[in-house]
């Protein structure tokens, strides 16, 4: 993965605004989408969604997946399920 910095603020503390990192595939080919960090969470924008459209994940909920393996292991096999579940609607 390739990830940019695109705009930082002076200050090194984060306000509302936060700031955004763009993730690129790693032959900067293909820009995946923008991560947005603010001082209460983290928005995830893939491809070319707008930030007001993105998925937001709260400071808290974000350590406590991120807690232990295990609940980070849980919620990315939840979420490689939802992601075959809509492919699958798709298909059919």
């Amino acid at each position: 993965m390739k990830v940019l910095v695109k705009s930082l603020y002076a200050d090194i503390e984060l306000k509302q605004n936060g700031m955004a990192l763009q993730v690129r595939s790693p032959d900067n080919d293909v820009q995946l989408g923008d991560c947005y960090v603010t001082m209460k969470e983290l928005i995830w924008c893939r491809g070319k969604i707008t930030r007001g459209n993105g998925v937001r994940v709260l400071w808290q909920d974000f350590m406590e997946i991120c807690s232990s393996k295990g609940t980070l292991k849980a919620a990315l096999k939840a979420a490689k399920a939802e992601k075959a579940l809509k492919v699958t609607k798709t298909v059919i």
